[in-house]
């Protein structure tokens, strides 16, 4: 029988919470407010401005991870971690799996943040689209999803995942190998705009190296 474990449960209902609880800080603004209206971004406070943004604040490094656009959002990232975050509880144990789960997300956001730095170094400092780059706020547990696919692939590499579109069935290693490269090519080629393709390459990518060094000591 399926069994939720004790860091997923908790990883859960507090996304959830912060999901419904935010609301209650006002919805998102139809425009980039002016510097001086932080206010104006309403649950946005909580999600994660670029540093040289008039918006930016320390607390959003951890805010973001618990924050969703909406319940599609939410319910897609939550259904990953429902799936994949069980198994990996208990081949890691609570606390390293907590830590796995922090470190991909970090490691998405650390990706993410460089590669905006770089395609402002390629903009003109008082450009619209800088000014837009700038201020445009990410938020969702998706990195830290990605690590878990990520950490899934390496310790079940065989385990076999029937997929939704098309429904087959494929192993693990290939399901997260083909999404990866799949996220890849999206973020290089800046397709469905307002998705940060490179946080999930970034969540990935950490998810790999965490586990591999974990191998290794």
């Amino acid at each position: 029988m399926y069994r939720i474990t004790d860091v997923v449960k908790h990883l859960l209902i507090i996304n959830i919470l912060m999901y419904l609880g935010s609301w209650l800080m006002g919805s998102e603004p139809i425009h980039i407010p002016q510097p001086d209206e932080f206010e104006a971004w309403g649950r946005l406070r909580l999600a994660l401005f670029f540093p040289q943004s008039e918006f930016f604040k320390p607390y959003q490094i951890v805010t973001h991870m618990f924050m969703h656009a909406d319940l599609t959002h939410l319910f897609f990232n939550m259904f990953a971690l429902f799936m994949f975050g069980p198994p990996l509880e208990q081949a890691l144990g609570p606390k390293r799996f907590l830590i796995f789960y922090f470190v991909t997300g970090f490691g998405a956001l650390l990706l993410h943040m460089g590669v905006t730095w770089l395609e402002l170094n390629g903009l003109p400092v008082q450009s619209q689209d800088a000014f837009r780059l700038v201020n445009t706020p990410v938020l969702g547990a998706s990195g830290a999803v990605f690590g878990l696919l990520a950490g899934f692939g390496m310790l079940f590499p065989n385990t076999r995942i029937m997929l939704l579109i098309p429904p087959i069935p494929m192993k693990a290693k290939y399901f997260v190998l083909i999404y990866a490269v799949l996220e890849l090519f999206l973020g290089l080629g800046n397709f469905a705009s307002g998705v940060a393709h490179f946080a999930h390459v970034g969540g990935a990518l950490f998810g790999f190296l965490l586990i591999l060094y974990w191998r290794r000591n």
